[in-house]
């Protein structure tokens, strides 16, 4: 689908700050900003690099300044927003279109008989970002400048320049900058354009987006240098940026690079899909794109990296853009849909084999810090979606040497939550039901936490937590039968969950407890967890109790772009995710709409009712969300109140995922 507009929607400031662009670089760094160019987040630069691949993000080179003086007029091109709110330039009147191709963002701007196009791409396992401008349309040659500004800062931070002395050193074909010793060095390169270096901080720049999450609203960026360039009708000049001495200044080539990669994405998508399936919809081909920004290469020499011995330059996943990692949850959910989905499945194979390294006391590292520090166990549904993931895997490729290599961890695995692992995650011996939880930790993926409350605890046997233990077990019973071991104890501990399975089902309110045996007794929340009890592939409820399910929850939670996280009849439903981040943290799980449930929500929805086409058009509205938000991209979050105001990360893994997954899945 194209995603494009014009000076309908670049020309009016609230919509065209609204509308963010992302590019990545598949080692963890990336570019990102609004396609008005004015910056709202902090998380916005064209070069946010990963020192420490795939984390380590760094602000380098915040962005381009444009002015063009062109038939003795000056154009100025770029737009800030000063604190205080005034917006000065307004470079935005100037953009007559803007759309994607690919993933890249083109901007072309027009003014007097000019249309001087601009384009931002990143070199793929570099951090190097590529700025080109081209001129479209002229009768006379053009002048262009552009003033570079950088940082060096963690993105989550911030920057008040003060009397912070950076180094500007002159070199062949631009500059390097030097935040301060031991600093990365920053490189900002020319094959075509003269630079002046400079150093001027430029203060009080707004962030708008940052003072809605409650957070510092202020920034001060530096002006390092000014390329100057005249073109020529026709003509390109193309500015880089990296943390390489000597990347390549070529931007053609470099454009051509990234350009091929992408075609590469969708042909090994067109050629795993059935010879006879029919025409993939533009909007999905969209979705493939935006799947690889999220796997990430994880380096052999970064410290505590995801690497294995037998992979020591493998992948992972970042959960979301723009501020997540590698998490564990979101990687095993995420999964399949990134790579399996899109015909990748030797990437799956690396990242399973990789955490299965990490398995500790029968448990997956739900995250790796930024800093580096000791991945964090504390999920109980991460390691179960591991089985998910390979079972999901297995059934793509029949490895049956992965099979074997993995079979002994995941037997590890069920045999730590027999006998009890960390948190007090245990099989109750009297019901065959998962137990899980202590007080002060987030096992679940609701895992908001405010100092040290825990909004949604969920201690006790939550419903989604045994429907996943109940399919573990039934997929460990399959792969011993396959390579020949023994099945019948899995059988065995299965036939025990399923048989108690009917204690989650609450006649009373005709749907099931979200969590049972908690010490106020058993949760008759309306919450959507009960979606995976129908839509996993093993369902322990009975097709009456299937179809209700799916009734409640699309009559309650279901909503345009996912599923609600609890339902709106509850008194403690909050329908807006606004605030401070204590303030959104406690509503993240209490009505906030999440898109990555929709895909569970359609397949759970096709096995009951066994229509492929209401299923698939559940699924619908998301080709729409591709050109909000995040463009070409779709979102972690959503107001559970209409209109449902995309929140959260405007880029989501398992958003993606998902939706990819269940549209494949119904359609095939």
């Amino acid at each position: 689908m194209n995603i494009e507009f014009g000076r309908e929607i670049c020309g009016t400031l609230p919509t065209a700050e609204s509308r963010e662009w992302l590019v990545t670089n598949g080692i963890g760094g990336y570019a990102s900003g609004t396609i008005a160019g004015l910056l709202t987040r902090r998380y916005h630069g064209l070069l946010m690099a990963a020192l420490n691949p795939p984390l380590g993000r760094t602000l380098l080179v915040t962005k381009l300044d444009e002015t063009v003086y062109y038939n003795e007029q000056s154009y100025s091109l770029f737009t800030n927003r000063w604190v205080g709110g005034a917006v000065s330039p307004v470079g935005y009147y100037h953009i007559e279109r803007f759309f994607l191709d690919g993933t890249t963002p083109v901007w072309q701007f027009g003014f007097s008989d000019v249309q001087l196009e601009k384009r931002i791409w990143m070199q793929p396992g570099s951090n190097t970002t590529y700025v080109q401008y081209t001129l479209n349309r002229a009768t006379q040659p053009l002048q262009l400048t552009l003033q570079a500004f950088v940082n060096y800062r963690d993105y989550h931070g911030s920057t008040q320049g003060d009397s912070w002395q950076m180094s500007v050193e002159a070199i062949a074909q631009g500059i390097q900058i030097t935040a301060f010793p031991g600093a990365a060095p920053i490189y900002l390169l020319s094959n075509s354009a003269s630079v002046t270096p400079a150093h001027e901080w430029y203060y009080n720049f707004d962030l708008a987006a940052e003072r809605a999450r409650g957070l510092s609203d202020r920034e001060d960026h530096l002006h390092a240098a000014t390329f100057a360039v005249t073109l020529d009708p026709g003509a390109s000049v193309t500015i880089v940026a990296s943390t390489e001495p000597q990347p390549s200044l070529e931007g053609e080539s470099a454009l051509k690079l990234r350009t091929a990669h992408e075609q590469k994405l969708i042909q090994l998508f067109e050629i795993s899909r059935p010879i006879h399936a029919e025409k993939t919809p533009d909007w999905i081909h969209r979705l493939v794109l935006a799947a690889d920004q999220f796997i990430v290469d994880r380096e052999a020499y970064a410290e505590h990296s995801r690497s294995s011995p037998n992979d020591p330059v493998g992948k992972t996943i970042i959960a979301g853009y723009h501020w997540f990692g590698d998490w564990g949850r979101d990687t095993m959910i995420s999964l399949p849909g990134l790579t399996l989905s899109t015909g990748r499945p030797a990437i799956a194979r690396s990242i399973l084999h990789t955490f299965a390294q990490y398995v500790d006391q029968g448990m997956l590292p739900n995250r790796f810090p930024d800093a580096g520090e000791t991945p964090e166990y504390n999920a109980v549904d991460a390691t179960l979606w591991y089985f998910e993931a390979i079972r999901q895997y297995y059934g793509a490729t029949e490895d049956d040497d992965l099979l074997r290599d993995l079979f002994p961890v995941l037997a590890d695995i069920i045999d730590w939550h027999c006998r009890g692992t960390r948190y007090s995650i245990h099989l109750d011996a009297a019901d065959g039901l998962l137990y899980a939880g202590t007080a002060g930790v987030q096992l679940t993926w609701m895992d908001a936490k405010v100092g040290d409350q825990v909004i949604t605890p969920r201690i006790g046997k939550p419903i989604e937590i045994n429907a996943l233990w109940y399919n573990a077990l039934r997929t460990m019973a399959k792969f011993a039968r396959q390579i020949g071991k023994p099945h019948q104890e899995y059988e065995a501990i299965a036939d025990r969950t399923l048989a108690q399975f009917s204690r989650f089902w609450n006649n009373a309110t005709g749907y099931c407890y979200d969590v049972i045996d908690t010490s106020d007794g058993d949760d008759d929340s309306l919450r959507p967890n009960q979606i995976f009890a129908v839509s996993l592939p093993q369902s322990p409820l009975t097709p009456f109790q299937q179809q209700r399910v799916v009734d409640v929850c699309g009559q309650k939670l279901l909503t345009s772009h996912g599923l609600r996280s609890l339902s709106p009849d509850h008194p403690d439903y909050a329908g807006c995710y606004v605030g401070n981040g204590a303030e959104r943290d406690r509503v993240y799980h209490q009505g906030t709409v999440w898109g990555w449930l929709l895909g569970a929500f359609a397949l759970a929805h096709l096995r009951v009712y066994n229509n492929p086409t209401q299923a698939q058009k559940l699924l619908e509205p998301m080709a729409n969300h591709l050109t909000t938000h995040g463009l070409g991209n779709l979102s972690e979050i959503f107001d559970g109140d209409a209109p449902m105001t995309a929140k959260g990360c405007i880029a989501q893994a398992w958003t993606v995922a998902e939706t990819l997954r269940a549209w494949l899945a119904i359609k095939n």
